[in-house]
């Protein structure tokens, strides 16, 4: 028996295929070669194309099952994971009304101040744990406010993940960890947050119902099975974002564990049993995939726009694509730790939450043409990244968090042992790889949601640590100089 999981990232789109009774991956395919465009007609903006999604899932399922024919009949169970906060729009036909307005779009954010005024701050935060700000519901503002024609034609909204369940499925409807990303969550009444709905003019009715994200939420439907060989009536049984899906790939699901990653964005992702909300919405509060009223479960979340992208454009523009993102890391690890006093400052992917949805721009601070060369700029950039992972650690730990271990999967920014020593040194917290990611973390979920496992020991049997990266005494004093130097330059950028 096998169980499927589907991961739509921004980038690209992953699916593996996990065997229940070994928990090992038989097989993966990830599309496309290069990474999938995100359009940006302007300043702020990032949208990308729902049926794009649509076409990569199909074709990582058809070459999993061109290299092992047969192997879609054995899927017992589906598991999605997608990209956060984004805002796909249906017509009455299921048909996509406009692109995407995916998570690092930032053209809300003034919308989404003027309801949290309009609501009234402390209930907002008392009962949403966040601002509005720039999170789906308002992105359907922005949509009612600048095309109210196509507003008018709307049957439902729904996320990334949403649509690729309803075109394996036909069914519409989403998770109550959905609703809390997209700032329909009542966390004080455990109920869908109309006052934010009514608040933007948005009808109930466009709203999906919500299934659990770790239990059968749907079920595929004859046209799955003719197109793709997924029998029809396999169960969809695990739905989750990305970050609370990284968290539930690495086993954090108790109050005070912790999860990171570091794709196109930066996350930290640490789990309380304590409803919290930072009055400044820098971090947000989320329902974690396994909260049930007797006994919450939530998620904080650190998120930075600007972290992976910034690597991958000095790959692009920097070294022209003539290295690898090994040979980057390793030419990095020739620069002396603090880079000479060279800076990278990160945040030039769109506004960034954690410095209250403000758009400061990349910047590349102290740069001395006779002294700092190639290896230096990439040994700063991930440095930059970890100052950056390090400065939203500081806001969560005034909600109560202080992770002594950090879990992560041996994935993208994890890769780099630079990385990876660097931003143990400066949190002081020891840093577990393991050997999973978002794909396979959605097929352990579907197999747990179906009840192929049926304890969650049962679930991460299989999970494996493959490495424990220890802070280095000997960096230390000079990392803390360069975090505090690049605070600095942090806090003008803000207020200038």
């Amino acid at each position: 028996m096998k169980s499927l999981g589907i991961d739509i990232g921004s980038s690209s789109v992953k699916v593996s295929l996990l065997e229940i009774a070994t928990g090992e991956c038989v097989a993966s395919a990830t599309n496309p070669a290069q990474e999938m465009p995100i359009e940006a007609l302007h300043a702020g903006w990032a949208e990308q194309d729902p049926e794009m999604w649509w076409h990569y899932v199909c074709e990582g399922i058809r070459q999993i099952e061109a290299a092992r024919p047969g192997a879609m009949r054995a899927v017992v169970s589906v598991g999605i994971t997608y990209q956060m906060h984004g805002l796909v729009c249906l017509d009455r036909a299921g048909r996509p009304l406009r692109k995407a307005i995916i998570w690092c779009d930032s053209r809300a954010v003034e919308i989404g101040a003027g309801a949290l005024e309009t609501i009234g701050r402390d209930f907002c935060l008392g009962h949403a744990l966040n601002s509005p700000g720039n999170f789906t519901a308002s992105k359907l503002a922005w949509v009612k406010r600048h095309e109210p024609e196509l507003f008018a034609r709307i049957d439902r909204f729904m996320l990334p993940g949403d649509y690729i369940a309803f075109r394996l499925s036909g069914e519409r409807n989403t998770t109550v960890s959905g609703l809390s990303e997209q700032i329909l969550w009542d966390f004080q009444e455990e109920r869908r947050a109309d006052f934010v709905a009514d608040c933007y003019g948005i009808p109930h009715g466009m709203i999906p119902e919500a299934v659990p994200s770790i239990g059968i939420g749907a079920r595929t439907d004859a046209a799955t099975e003719r197109l793709l060989g997924i029998p029809a009536g396999t169960p969809i049984s695990y739905r989750a974002g990305d970050q609370p899906n990284n968290a539930f790939s690495l086993n954090v699901l108790e109050a005070g564990e912790v999860a990171a990653t570091g794709g196109t964005s930066g996350v930290v992702y640490g789990v309380t049993d304590t409803p919290k909300a930072d009055l400044q919405s820098r971090v947000n509060t989320f329902v974690h995939v396994n909260h049930t009223a007797a006994n919450p479960r939530y998620g904080i979340l650190l998120c930075i726009n600007g972290t992976g992208i910034m690597n991958s454009w000095l790959r692009r523009h920097v070294v022209q694509r003539t290295l690898d993102y090994g040979e980057m890391n390793r030419l990095a690890a020739t620069a002396p730790a603090g880079s000479e006093g060279l800076l990278v400052i990160p945040f030039g992917n769109g506004a960034e939450r954690v410095l209250g949805n403000r758009q400061t721009g990349a910047r590349i601070v102290g740069l001395d043409l006779n002294r700092h060369s190639t290896a230096h700029v990439l040994r700063a950039a991930q440095e930059g990244i970890a100052c950056s992972f390090c400065y939203g650690l500081d806001i969560m730990r005034t909600l109560g968090l202080a992770p002594e271990v950090i879990r992560a999967g041996a994935a993208n920014l994890f890769l780099s042992p630079l990385f990876r020593q660097t931003l143990a040194t400066l949190t002081g917290a020891r840093i577990e790889l393991f050997n999973t990611d978002g794909a396979l973390g959605a097929a352990r979920g579907a197999a747990l949601g179906a009840g192929y496992y049926r304890t969650r020991g049962e679930a991460f049997a299989s999970l494996r640590r493959l490495e424990t990266v220890e802070p280095v005494a000997a960096d230390r004093e000079v990392l803390e100089r360069c975090y505090g130097a690049w605070c600095r330059e942090v806090e003008r950028a803000i207020d200038e």
